[in-house]
């Protein structure tokens, strides 16, 4: 049994707002369209859902469950939880019993007798929809640091302006599927462990519509789309990482005959600064200096990652190696709410060739000890 508590991370007698605070974290970090993990996700949202709840918390902890009419069936009966099948018949040599989850059990009889008319539904829609397209878009360090619009290009199924993705030819009639007689569904004999069933299936010949078109789109040729170049326009948020993904809804490819459109899923990778390494929205970079002005100190000029120099100041005797913080010069927080910091790290560098004046200087300051 899932312990909704272990799940959020809270103790068991922790505050609503504690609950609250773990919920938004954990799906800040899980989300989907975050790169997350969607089943985690769902398993997080579950858990708030009944922590979150003042009753079903308090059933929750009196019986490590919420009744919600979960033991009940499709009736308002008896519920499906452990039943024992022996009583059918099933099970009976071996002495095991068929235990199945009311949920489990329910998505087996919804499949051997085609369920009801939102489940035909949804075979329908799925049986038209169409695929969700899945790309990576490399964006420069300098593009996430404020909300950005691009436009890509993707070639992929769009609706047929000539039919506008019903399939049929302009002005040519549209006629009931002989297969089907309009309803969309036909007759399948299917053997299961209950004996031979009669399923519901989406017709093959109209594809689930329940017409024809007495002429073909001369386009398309009656799928209601086509393969086409498409521009999309999309928004780059602020602060995003390697690896999130944004979510387009409807920008998939077309669904055939009018079937809805998939999603368009951008999986997004920061390309590598040549002067920036990040960690987190913190930026770190190394900016050399002279032995003069590592001893003696004074200001040099830094880039930011806008591409922006302003001076640092360096105090005197600062040995190689030293890091310096920049506050709020980073990268901008996932949302825009704050930014981290940019760390310069200082290396002394040491000339490889010195003039005649150079070295004698230098010899000087080696008699000072120096």
């Amino acid at each position: 049994m899932k312990d909704y508590y272990e799940i959020l991370g809270v103790e068991r007698n922790a505050t609503e707002k504690d609950i609250k605070s773990a919920f938004y974290k954990l799906a800040h970090k899980y989300h989907p369209d975050k790169g997350g993990d969607e089943k985690k996700f769902k398993e997080i949202n579950e858990a708030y859902q009944v922590l979150s709840d003042k009753e079903k918390r308090a059933q929750y902890d009196q019986f490590g469950r919420v009744f919600e009419g979960a033991g009940a069936g499709p009736q308002g009966g008896p519920g499906f939880e452990g039943f024992d099948f022996r009583n059918f018949g099933f099970g009976q040599d071996s002495g095991s019993s068929f235990n199945f989850e009311f949920g489990d059990l329910g998505e087996v009889f919804e499949e051997i007798f085609g369920g009801g008319a939102g489940f035909r539904a949804r075979q329908r829609r799925d049986f038209k929809r169409g695929k969700d397209i899945q790309i990576d878009i490399e964006v420069p360090l300098e593009e996430i640091l404020t909300e950005k619009e691009k436009e890509i290009v993707l070639d992929k199924y769009v609706v047929c302006s000539r039919c506008s993705g019903k399939g049929a030819e302009p002005g040519s009639k549209v006629n009931e599927c002989f297969s089907c007689r309009g309803t969309g569904q036909v007759q399948q004999m299917k053997r299961t462990f209950f004996g031979t069933i009669t399923q519901s299936v989406i017709c093959p010949e109209c594809k689930g519509q329940g017409f024809r078109p007495e002429k073909l789109c001369n386009v398309c040729r009656g799928e209601g789309r086509i393969k086409e170049r498409e521009k999309i326009k999309i928004t780059i948020p602020v602060g995003v990482d390697t690896n999130q993904v944004i979510k387009v809804k409807g920008k998939g490819e077309a669904g055939k005959r009018g079937g809805i459109a998939g999603d368009l899923y951008l999986r997004l990778v920061v390309k590598e600064h040549p002067l920036f390494q990040r960690k987190g929205d913190d930026l770190y970079s190394n900016v050399s200096i002279s032995f003069s002005q590592a001893a003696l100190g004074g200001e040099i000029e830094v880039l930011t990652p806008e591409g922006k120099k302003i001076l640092l100041k360096v105090p005197e005797g600062t040995e190689s190696g030293k890091v310096f913080r920049i506050s709020k010069k980073g990268v901008p927080h996932f949302g825009g709410y704050g930014r981290g910091n940019l760390y310069i790290e200082l290396k002394i560098k040491t000339p490889k060739k010195l003039s005649r004046k150079q070295k004698e200087l230098l010899e000087k300051l080696k008699e000072e000890g120096i």
